[in-house]
């Protein structure tokens, strides 16, 4: 069973949707023991930082996040959800994310033409192997929204990148740990692979 951490944010039901049509048992929660017992985690997300992590203080699921990460549970970031698991973000100046990963989230450079939220399809190149990326081309295109971007402290975690104005980190791995800044359930065929790729990790976690 999959757990999907309900803090009131955007795009969970999206999530458990898409789990769903894949056959995969998925339940929306935040009750810490549900988390604590799941074979894998989600944490989704479309909202605030800010906003978010008081959210995730309020409902005691910062130290739920952490313990479950430091367990070696397979656990998933998902736009909103990748940026809660870095130091800080420009879009709330002094409020400090989880930090399970190393680095910021800043927010995409105007002036360069573009349109700021960044909302659409871009393509992805794969700087390091990833195993959310198994059987998907380079250059396969996801759907992003977002007006903030991860900028990651070590280069070697980034398993996709893609170009909106600048150099975006759009999806990382660490040990037990994915991300993605883009949807992988709003993606289409290649974001359904990406969540079987993300499945497959937890029933090789779980035997």
């Amino acid at each position: 069973m999959l757990a999907i951490i309900d803090y009131d944010a955007g795009n969970i039901k999206s999530v458990e949707k898409a789990l769903r049509y894949l056959g995969q048992e998925a339940v929306i929660t935040r009750d810490p023991e549900t988390i604590l017992h799941a074979e894998g985690v989600i944490l989704p997300g479309v909202g605030a930082f800010g906003d978010a992590m008081e959210k995730l203080h309020a409902y005691g699921l910062v130290e739920v996040i952490r313990r479950c990460v430091a367990e070696g549970t397979p656990f998933m970031g998902i736009c909103l959800g990748l940026q809660l698991l870095f130091e800080s973000s420009e879009e709330s100046p002094g409020v400090d994310g989880l930090h399970i990963l190393d680095g910021k989230i800043v927010r995409i450079p105007s002036g360069s033409g573009l349109k700021i939220p960044h909302i659409g399809w871009n393509n992805l190149s794969f700087p390091n192997k990833g195993r959310l990326f198994r059987e998907i081309p380079e250059n396969s295109y996801v759907y992003f929204v977002h007006s903030y971007y991860l900028q990651a402290a070590d280069s070697g975690i980034v398993t996709a990148a893609t170009e909106y104005g600048t150099y975006i980190h759009a999806s990382v791995e660490k040990d037990n740990v994915f991300a993605c800044q883009f949807h992988p359930e709003k993606s289409s065929d290649v974001g359904m692979q990406i969540l079987r790729n993300f499945i497959a990790a937890v029933q090789e976690k779980n035997g």
